[in-house]
C-alpha cells in the first residue's frame, strides 16, 4: 500500500500554466468546430487558408488539450489526498462527495454545450480512489496497460467491431437542435442525449482508456514530484521531450492504414508528452518563458470557471439560438473568435484575482468539497 513521503506540496506554477494551455486549446479546437454543430449547409465567409487551418490545429489540438486536462486532474487529486494523509486523514470519501459535484457541474455545463467532458471526468475520477492505494510498481503496470489501448488492440487482435451507429443518430439529433432549435430546444436535448454521446464518443476515439490511463499518470507523476525542479527531474524531461519528438517525427511518415484506430490514440499520447516535456523543461530552464507563461498561469488557475464560459458564450456565438455563427464563419474566422474568447476570459480572470484568491466555480467547488 502506498504511503505519504511526507513532504510538503508547494503550489506549482508550472501545473497552472500547463492547465491554462490545455483550457486555451479546448477554446480554440471548439472554435474549429462550432461548438459541435457539423452543417451541411454552405457556409457563407471562408478564407483560402481554412482547411490548413484546420489540419494543424486537429493535430496539435485535437485529442492533446484534454488529455492535458485530465493528466492534472491526476496530479490534484495527488496533491489533495497526500495532504489528508500528511494530516493522518482518509481522504477517499470526501473525494468522492467531490466528485458528485462535480458530475453537478457537468449537469449545468452539458446545458449549454453537449460535448461536457465533467460528467466523465466525475465517473473516472472515482477509480482513481482504490487505485491510490497501490504501490508505484503496480500503479505503473496499470499505466502500461492502459497506453497500448487495449480495446482497441483486442478489436484488432480478434476482428470484433463496436457498432457506432447509435453515436452517429443521437450526433444527428443534436446537431438538428443546434442548427435549428430554441435555447430551451437545445437545453433540454443536450441533457437527454450529452452523457451518452461523450461515452460513446470516448470509446469510438480510443479515449475510454486513455483518459484513464493519463489521470492515473498525473497522479504517478505526482507521486515522483517530477512537476518539481529537484534532483534530476529536468534531465528527465529533456529526455522525455527527445525521445517523444523522433518516435512523432518518425510516425508522420507512417500510413496507419488499418491499424488507426489502434495507433492514432497512441500518436496521439506521444504528442501530448513532447507539449508537456517542452513547456515544463523551457518553463525551469528560462526566465523569459516564465514571465510569458505566467499569463497562462492566470488563465489556469481559474480552468473550470473558464470551461463553463466557453461553453456558455461559445454556444451563444454559434447556436441557431445566439448569433448562430455556424452558417457564417469558416475556420479561420471561427478561431478568430476563440481567441477572442480567450483574450476576453484572462481579462476577466485577472479582474477576478486582483480581489479573490480563487475562481468562482473553484471556490465555491471546495466550500462545497469541504462542507
Amino acid at each position: 500500500m502506498y504511503k505519504t513521503r511526507n513532504i510538503p506540496n508547494t503550489r506549482i506554477d508550472v501545473a497552472d500554466a500547463l492547465r491554462g494551455i490545455a483550457v486555451a486549446g479546448i477554446i480554440l479546437y471548439h472554435s474549429v468546430e462550432h461548438f459541435n454543430i457539423f452543417t451541411q449547409e454552405p457556409i457563407v465567409h471562408t478564407l483560402a487558408s481554412d482547411q490548413t487551418i484546420s489540419n494543424v490545429l486537429a493535430w496539435l489540438l485535437s485529442g492533446k488539450m484534454y488529455g492535458i486536462f485530465a493528466m492534472l486532474f491526476g496530479l490534484s487529486f495527488f496533491i489533495m489526498n497526500d495532504n489528508q494523509q500528511q494530516k493522518g486523514k482518509n481522504f477517499s470519501g470526501r473525494f468522492a462527495w467531490r466528485m458528485c459535484l462535480l458530475f453537478t457541474i457537468g449537469i449545468i455545463n452539458v446545458a449549454f454545450y453537449d460535448g461536457d467532458i465533467l460528467m466523465l471526468y466525475a465517473c473516472y475520477g472515482l477509480l482513481l480512489i482504490p487505485i491510490s492505494y497501490l504501490p508505484s510498481k503496480w500503479v505503473w503496470c496499470i499505466i502500461a496497460l492502459l497506453a497500448i489501448q487495449p480495446v482497441e488492440l483486442y478489436c484488432l487482435l480478434t476482428g470484433t467491431t463496436i457498432d457506432h451507429s447509435t453515436l452517429w443518430e443521437l450526433y444527428g439529433k443534436i446537431n438538428s437542435a443546434h442548427e435549428h432549435g430554441t435555447f430551451l430546444e437545445n437545453t433540454l436535448t443536450n441533457l437527454r442525449y450529452g452523457f451518452e454521446v461523450n461515452l460513446r464518443f470516448n470509446v469510438f476515439s480510443g479515449r475510454l482508456t486513455q483518459l484513464l490511463c493519463l489521470f492515473i499518470l498525473g497522479m504517478q507523476l505526482g507521486r515522483q514530484r517530477l512537476f518539481y525542479n529537484e534532483d534530476c527531474n529536468l534531465k528527465i524531461w529533456h529526455r522525455i521531450l527527445i525521445s517523444s519528438t523522433i518516435v512523432v517525427f518518425v510516425l508522420s511518415f507512417v500510413n496507419f492504414g488499418e491499424l488507426d484506430s489502434w495507433l492514432k490514440p497512441i500518436y496521439n499520447i506521444i504528442i501530448l508528452q513532447v507539449i508537456v516535456s517542452a513547456i515544463v523543461s523551457a518553463w525551469y530552464a528560462f526566465e523569459g518563458v516564465r514571465r510569458v507563461l505566467h499569463h497562462l498561469c492566470i488563465f489556469g488557475r481559474m480552468s473550470l470557471t473558464n470551461y463553463l464560459l466557453q461553453s456558455i458564450i461559445g454556444c451563444f456565438i454559434f447556436c441557431n439560438y445566439g448569433l448562430a455563427c455556424y452558417h457564417y464563419l469558416g475556420t479561420t474566422y471561427a478561431v478568430m473568435i476563440g481567441c477572442g474568447m480567450v483574450i476576453c476570459q484572462y481579462l476577466f480572470a485577472r479582474y477576478w484575482f486582483s480581489n479573490h484568491p480563487r475562481g468562482p466555480l473553484e471556490g465555491l467547488w471546495r466550500k462545497l468539497t469541504w462542507i
